[in-house]
């Protein structure tokens, strides 16, 4: 018959189990998904504090306060940590962008490298979800490189098929997409690791702000740029890192209406995670009509 002592031991070592499997759960966490990058910075945000991760991230140890920010994971944005050469800026004596292939893993679509010459042609981006159309105003001539990306991997049909993965509650109001291989079922947990195995440089930062409306580039820090993207849907105070590269003028309720309904268990802990009403997109459409 078991004393009260070895009683004693067994709860002491279950609670200590699960305290290490709870800290396990956590780094597997934070290693897939951010909004900001490497750097941690602190958000001020109705309803509390956040602190800065990564929106694509890169592998980021989360601090004691709630994570928030668009972020990819290690492998989302660039398929890599950066490698020693770090992408060029946009030259616009020659009208080109400098795109650098990630230095390990596998692209979620293996689509190859976008044109070096930007496409100043691109004016409006149309992404058809299951929910109908999010039109959006391309910046083209402040994020020239960015935009030639999107037209690239849109004309490659990247985006085709693909599920948004992360939403955020009322005080981190975004939706994260450009996963090609996210689930968005909250258990999967390399969901915000895919991505087109390139990288490009960061554009437009200065006095950026992230209103609703924004669409602007996840990454996991400076000049990570790939695939991933959010889109804001109320007003989110982030520090200019992420390069915005169009305005929503068409399609931000379908967002209002399914941040409603709240997201599924299985976040990063900071109250975001899958969109419970799933949001799919069906094609991206890039022209050059405004």
């Amino acid at each position: 018959m078991a004393t009260g002592k070895d009683r004693q031991k067994q709860l002491a070592r279950e609670h200590y189990e699960r305290q290490i499997q709870r800290r396990a759960e956590r780094q597997t966490r934070t290693k897939r998904v951010a909004i900001v990058g490497t750097s941690v910075g602190v958000l001020v945000v109705v309803g509390g504090i956040f602190a800065a991760v990564a929106l694509i991230g890169g592998g980021s140890s989360k601090t004691e306060a709630a994570t928030a920010t668009p972020s990819a994971s290690s492998s989302a944005s660039s398929s890599a940590a950066p490698s020693a050469a770090a992408p060029k800026p946009y030259d616009a004596a020659t009208g080109t962008c400098d795109y650098v292939a990630g230095s390990s893993g596998t692209p979620a679509k293996n689509v190859g490298l976008p044109p070096a010459k930007a496409d100043k042609a691109a004016k409006t981006m149309t992404i058809a979800t299951n929910h109908g159309d999010i039109v959006v105003s391309l910046a083209t001539d402040k994020a020239p490189c960015t935009v030639s990306s999107f037209a690239f991997l849109a004309q490659k049909k990247y985006f085709d098929g693909s599920k948004c993965h992360r939403m955020g509650p009322a005080s981190f109001p975004m939706l994260q997409c450009g996963d090609p291989l996210a689930k968005a079922d909250g258990k999967n947990p390399s969901d915000g690791q895919g991505g087109p195995g390139y990288r490009f440089t960061d554009e437009n930062l200065t006095g950026a702000k992230y209103g609703r409306g924004v669409v602007a580039m996840a990454n996991s820090g400076a000049n990570t740029n790939g695939s991933q993207f959010f889109i804001v849907f109320g007003n989110l105070q982030l520090p200019p890192n992420y390069t915005p590269f169009g305005t929503v003028t068409k399609g931000l309720k379908i967002l209002d209406d399914v941040s409603k309904k709240g997201v599924l268990p299985g976040g990063m802990g900071d109250g975001s995670g899958a969109p419970k009403d799933p949001v799919q997109i069906k094609h991206v459409t890039i022209s050059g009509k405004s």
